[in-house]
């Protein structure tokens, strides 16, 4: 690894491949853009070391994709640590990026060196997600202490060793809060209950079973809170009830004491990067719209990870971080294919968001991510379709919105079958 200063008489202020973020996607793009000749590669990383928020992920559930393996997420994120500064890749921590234009400028700043200004040949995008927090989900009541984002007590009891209350209410069943559900009741708290307003668990299944059932943790679906309660700190949270539209169902109150409420209310690509640099934003998702080689819409710039969508395994991150690396590194030497013409995939009802939005006539092989709406727990099928024509069929066990669907496509294998007139294909779900 190499950390340079901007006096430094080696520094550079060009860099074939500009990473924002030092996460798993940004760690791995790292790796495959050096593999495929980028010369200069640069991580500009906001925190003080490597790895995202997998530091303090000390659950297992990672590798088991890349590495064959249950690891914990500090182990996870070594492997890419190790391999990122083996390679001549500079890092640059504590130094956050203020802004990138179409010209490929990145503008940053630290507070060792003050203001930079580098000049890239190519940009991958891998700043990460951010929660919700209770402003957004606009949760009524009083606002005392004891409110809590699940990824922030995740880091106080796993990094900093401390407990932020005795007395858990967790709203959302997303998979941080599930797992710290487990977390806390290990560390000797009492998690009354976890709450989740949609009618479905939003989290892993595996998460629902050893975090809550193994610890006798109950669930409550169609469930939300009503008003928090206090004036110092948090002394109650009331329920409510809600129907298919997620409306209160009025006498379906009830009081719970507790002093700390946490939530797991969901995950937001972190996108005012993207967003000053002009890349074309899908809403669906909340992140950029890339094709199958994670570029975005603005000549240069590449996305991977959970800042083109939120994945449920950090294996995916990496394979996307891979993609956008090798792909920015091509880019770089001028030998990517940026102005080929693209078939547009369009997700149809029952099918909340798909990754890649779009894909090159002549692409090979890519992974597909698609997340549904609902769920459906009998063996079902994902097809491509031309207008009503079926192009190639997945066939799956069950469909749930909580978890990630990767269909490995090959282009060769269908592109026989598409007319050399369509612009796009639609993505379905047939029951």
């Amino acid at each position: 690894m190499k950390q340079r200063g901007c006096g430094s008489s080696d520094m550079k202020s060009l860099y074939d491949v500009i990473i924002i973020g030092g996460g798993p996607a940004g760690m791995a793009a790292a790796i495959e853009a050096t593999k495929n000749g980028a010369e200069s590669v640069l991580i500009l990383e906001r925190n003080d070391e490597l790895g995202g928020i997998l530091p303090q992920c000390i659950h297992n559930g990672f590798g088991s994709i890349l590495f064959k393996k249950d690891l914990p997420g500090p182990f996870y994120a070594q492997n890419f640590i190790d391999e990122t500064t083996s390679l001549e890749v500079e890092i640059l921590l504590n130094t956050s990026v203020l802004d990138i234009t179409t010209s490929l400028k990145v503008y940053a700043t630290n507070s060792r060196e003050g203001y930079m200004e580098f000049q890239a040949r190519a940009i991958v995008l891998a700043m990460g997600c951010r929660e919700r927090t209770r402003s957004q989900v606009r949760i009524p009541g009083s606002r005392p202490a004891g409110v809590f984002t699940a990824g922030t007590v995740q880091r106080l009891v796993n990094i900093e060793g401390l407990m932020p209350g005795k007395e858990f209410v967790i709203l959302g069943s997303g998979d941080i809060g599930m797992i710290m559900a487990r977390r806390l009741t290990l560390e000797g708290a009492k998690v009354k209950k976890v709450l989740e307003i949609m009618p479905h668990l939003t989290g892993l299944r595996r998460n629902y079973v050893q975090c809550l059932e193994d610890f006798h943790i109950p669930l409550e679906l169609s469930t939300t809170i009503k008003r928090v309660i206090g004036e110092k700190r948090v002394e109650a949270i009331e329920t409510v009830k809600v129907n298919e539209s997620l409306e209160a169902i009025d006498g379906t109150e009830e009081m719970m004491p507790c002093d700390t409420l946490l939530l797991s209310v969901g995950l937001i690509p972190e996108n005012e990067l993207s967003k000053k640099a002009g890349v074309e934003m899908d809403p669906l998702t909340g992140g950029p719209i890339v094709n199958e080689q994670m570029a975005t819409s603005v000549e240069g710039i590449f996305a991977a990870g959970n800042v083109v969508t939120i994945y449920d395994l950090a294996d995916y991150v990496s394979k996307a971080g891979f993609t956008a690396g090798k792909n920015a590194a091509l880019y770089a030497r001028e030998k990517s294919l940026q102005n080929q013409a693209f078939i547009k995939l369009i997700p149809e009802k029952d099918i909340r968001l798909i990754v890649p939005q779009k894909i090159g006539r002549d692409a090979s092989e890519f992974l597909l991510e698609l997340r549904s709406s609902r769920s459906i727990e009998k063996k079902t099928a994902i097809e491509i379709v031309e207008e009503g024509h079926v192009i190639q069929s997945f066939p799956q066990n069950y469909i749930r919105p909580a978890e990630m669907i990767t269909l490995k496509i090959k282009m060769p294998e269908i592109s026989g079958k598409i007319s050399p007139q369509t612009d796009f294909l639609s993505i379905r779900i047939r029951e």
